[in-house]
């Protein structure tokens, strides 16, 4: 029969050499006079080697073009994920915006309300504001001082009242 060196019987059973010589000492398998190891013994020892079977023809893809149209179409199906995200994402968005604009909507103002410091025949029960048009600048700068600000008197200190 066959004989078979350690690292053949290794690469023929892809197990490992340390396995092969574990199992000379233990007695299990042994070598003839040459150091090699009957094929016979082998087999009834590890079983039948497993046949590799060399495949020679490569795997085949129908052609090239069909792996670049799989290879897009994998790419469409991600960036059609990432749209609906996005559309999911400008929807919610969207709702927030509205939320906050419905919030932050000012209070409707009635034509009395509109600008107190004008004074129009709707609204003559204000005879000390001056007729004033909006050009940028700001209402009190518009108007006479004693209007805006009167002057507030100087408070006194309690001891300060007795002695004046």
């Amino acid at each position: 029969m066959k004989s078979l060196t350690v690292l053949e019987l290794s690469k023929l059973y892809k197990i490992n050499r340390q396995t092969i010589y574990n199992n000379i000492n233990k007695g299990i398998l042994s070598k003839n006079s040459e150091n090699k190891i009957d094929l016979a013994e082998a087999i009834r020892i590890f079983g039948e080697p497993v046949k590799r079977r060399d495949v020679k023809e490569s795997v085949k893809v129908d052609n090239q073009i069909s792996a670049e149209v799989l290879l897009l179409r994998q790419q469409i199906d991600i960036l059609k994920n990432q749209l609906d995200d996005s559309k999911e994402r400008e929807a919610f968005y969207q709702n927030q915006i509205e939320a906050m604009q419905r919030l932050l909507e000012a209070p409707k103002v009635t034509k009395d309300q509109a600008n107190p410091l004008e004074r129009t025949e709707a609204n003559p029960r204000d005879e000390d504001y001056v007729k004033v048009k909006y050009d940028g600048l700001t209402t009190q700068e518009k108007l006479p001082k004693e209007i805006v600000a009167p002057e507030q008197p100087v408070k006194k200190s309690f001891l300060s009242r007795f002695f004046n």
